[in-house]
């Protein structure tokens, strides 16, 4: 059985936390063991090292593994920290419970969930059962049927979940984020009521609701907030700066009986905010939990003191921020490498001709990663590579168990666990023949419903045309129910039934689908019961395999957010330009500090090679090109720090033979400015000309050094004079 207490198999290793092998901060964060600690652990500075030989030293202490928790963002993390825990010490760290936010809010609820209103038997659904369950209450109510305007089902999930993860009413949401569709505000609220009100009837929650009702159960249950609290004497959370504020509401309410709270992050790492994550918890962590003692982490066991010095100076010029300055012992003298091509397919060039010359110096494929701030800056790059014959993974796409046949058989095994689970039913019903939409939601109804709902099924009158098929689905639930059976022998089960439906569904690539078929076999082996894998499956699906990607070394093509966490031996971070890094929808203030960090993020991914690139020519969306700069966040940094690439050497002996200097590529023709510039320059109704935007008319001037304007060609923009480099015409 798979759960949230990863207990590894660990044999007779009995011993003694050897602290010495910690420096002193490290140290320091692994001993204080007492009251509320921050860590900000500076990137590359062994802050997993850190969190793996606390819990060792609180079970050496004495502490019952089982007060200890351990939260992190991926259930592989927990796994690996408590498993290198007991590797330390003993067995007894198989007893901490470690897991993720979500996974520990389903073991809670379970146990729990009664006294918010809550069976133990609840479903857990995916955002694309969120999606069709939107869909099918969108149908039902009439909503977006004489108005193509109203919002898509992945909007409106867009607008549930973002109200709820940045804990702002839906309301307030549609107005600041959504202005363009407040006309259907009445609509949309409603429609999030009754989107509730299903997942409730049936029994369902999706990722939200895990983190909503783990609060609501700590907050209204005072008895169950202190049976957790001293359940869990001591609470460690794991990147603590990409938590929202319900999960740092959830940490001050499950440490109600004490304050043995360690958190461990980066401020300058913090970029999920399209996720909810809020900058600020890290931020007002002392202030929410009086007479914290704040820990650095400072020195670093990845990059190079060139590399350092130069992410220590990006983040420098953060607006707020916990001081800190990197220092490593490794070796290394060459300093981060900046080039401007002259344009997206010069610059592709450079970074192909550059990989090469890293390949031929032995540097495996997959330490060489390419990152980017958008999946689409890497269109030319890709086209490059392919052209050079060099072999790439470009990193996301679907879950093993997201793809549509999954789907299909992961219903039969959700309503053996959850009989009211309408949309699996549903799911079920649409793969026979001559059964629609209408019909399904109707069945599926009927048996949710019902005191008995496999009985109902079984006793459903089918019609003429499908009366076969109907009555071969009522033997196969009748066969599932027969007698207690494993996961895998249910599959075995399933699997007969639903091959012949599979290969009529999918007659196009059914041969290619059933590869991900069997390896769910695999999976389900090694489960004991199948409420654990339903949830496994559903909070931390599998990554698909690729067709032919085993053992073969690639380079990595990836976003700078899916980056976060890695390390390689070169990094190249392309598209460094004026108005697409930072993106030009980020004029100032949060977005921009945001952006800021994202660079931060990508440099600090490189242990001894970094190269900065971007195209001084862009094509804007009317397809113009225009003439651009370096990003200000290179632009603002010292000289020194980098070298400036001005021309590529020919000589394939010569290894990174550039000439380098100190020199600026010509900024784009501008009106010359012989001062900074000040709000009284500019005046209601004046024409002003922005590098990436075009032309415009100032439309409103406010405080704070920032005004909107109404640009011809882009829209309504707030810029801040800082960073606008306006040009009044």
């Amino acid at each position: 059985m798979k759960n949230d207490v990863f207990s590894p198999s660990l044999g007779d290793t009995s011993g003694k936390v050897n602290l010495q092998e910690l420096n002193e901060s490290q140290y320091e964060a692994v001993t204080t063991t007492e009251g509320p600690v921050l860590v900000i652990a500076g990137a590359g500075s062994g802050k997993t090292r850190t969190l793996v030989y606390r819990v060792a030293h609180l079970v050496e202490q004495g502490v019952a593994p089982e007060s200890i928790l351990l939260l992190t963002f991926t259930r592989k993390s927990s796994q690996e920290m408590l498993w290198r825990a007991g590797r330390l010490l003993n067995e007894n760290c198989n007893r901490v419970v470690g897991g993720t936010f979500h996974g520990v809010a389903n073991m809670l609820l379970r146990r729990y969930g009664a006294q918010i209103g809550f069976g133990s038997s609840f479903t857990i659904i995916d955002r694309a059962d969120a999606e069709g369950i939107i869909n099918l209450l969108k149908s039902s109510l009439g909503l977006g049927k004489k108005d193509k305007r109203f919002p898509s089902r992945r909007a409106v999930i867009n607008m549930i979940s973002g109200s709820i993860n940045k804990s702002i009413a839906l309301a307030d949401l549609i107005q600041e984020q959504y202005a363009h569709l407040a006309e259907h505000l009445e609509d949309i609220l409603i429609l999030c009521k009754h989107f509730h009100d299903f997942k409730y009837d049936h029994g369902l929650m999706d990722y939200d609701d895990l983190l909503v009702n783990w609060k609501r159960l700590l907050a209204e249950a005072p008895e169950v907030r202190r049976a957790i609290s001293e359940r869990f004497s001591h609470i460690m959370v794991d990147e603590y700066q990409d938590t929202n504020l319900i999960q740092a509401d959830i940490i001050r309410l499950a440490a109600d009986t004490h304050d043995n709270v360690m958190v461990v992050g980066d401020d300058s790492q913090s970029i999920y905010s399209f996720r909810g994550a809020d900058f600020y918890n890290i931020m007002r962590f002392p202030k929410v939990f009086a007479d914290t003692r704040i820990i650095k982490l400072e020195e670093n066991y990845r990059s190079t003191q060139p590399i350092l010095s130069f992410t220590n100076e990006i983040i420098s010029n953060a607006a707020e921020k916990y001081t800190k300055t990197l220092f490593t012992k490794r070796e290394g003298e060459q300093r981060p490498m900046v080039y401007a091509g002259t344009d997206e397919r010069d610059e592709a060039a450079f970074v192909v001709e550059t990989i090469r010359k890293l390949l031929a110096r032995d540097i495996a494929p997959q330490d060489i990663a390419v990152l980017f701030r958008s999946s689409y800056h890497s269109y030319k790059l890709e086209l490059e590579l392919a052209a050079a014959g060099l072999d790439y993974e470009k990193r996301g796409g679907l879950k093993l168990t997201e793809s549509a046949h999954m789907k299909d058989m992961l219903a039969f095994m959700r309503v053996l666990v959850n009989p009211q689970d309408t949309l699996s039913w549903n799911r079920i019903l649409l793969q026979l023949e001559h059964v629609g939409p209408t019909t399904a939601q109707k069945i599926s109804a009927t048996i949710a419903a019902a005191a008995d709902p496999f009985q109902t099924l079984a006793a459903y009158p089918a019609g003429k045309s499908w009366k076969d098929a109907y009555a071969r689905l009522t033997r196969l639930f009748a066969d599932l129910l027969a007698e207690s059976r494993s996961p895998a022998a249910l599959y075995e089960i399933v699997l007969a039934y639903y091959l012949p439906n599979f290969e009529r569904l999918y007659s196009d690539d059914f041969p290619k689908r059933r590869k991900d078929i069997d390896q769910l076999k695999s999976i389900m082996d090694g489960y004991e019961d199948l409420q654990s894998f339903i949830d496994d499956t559903t909070l931390d699906p599998p990554e698909e395999e690729a067709a032919s990607g085993k053992g073969v070394s690639r380079l990595v093509l990836t976003t700078i957010h899916s980056a976060k966490g890695l390390e390689f031996e070169a990094v190249f971070v392309i598209g460094l330009s004026e108005g697409r890094f930072p993106h030009a929808s980020a004029v100032f203030g949060e977005q921009w500090e945001e952006e800021r960090r994202l660079l931060y993020v990508a440099s600090t991914r490189a242990k001894k090679y970094l190269y900065l690139t971007y195209p001084r020519q862009l094509m804007t969306p009317d397809r113009q090109f225009h003439r651009v700069g370096m990003s200000p966040f290179l632009n603002e940094l010292s000289r020194g720090l980098y070298e400036r690439i001005a021309e590529r050497s020919r000589k394939d002996s010569d290894f990174f033979s550039y000439r380098a200097t100190a020199v600026e590529q010509p900024e784009p023709v501008r009106k010359a400015r012989s001062k900074k510039q000040e709000l009284a320059d500019f005046s209601l109704a004046c024409r002003v000309s922005h590098p990436f935007f075009g032309n415009g008319t100032v439309v409103k001037i406010s405080t704070g050094r920032s005004l909107d304007v109404m640009f011809d060609r882009h829209g309504l923009k707030t810029l801040h004079l800082d960073y606008a480099k306006l040009t009044i015409i």
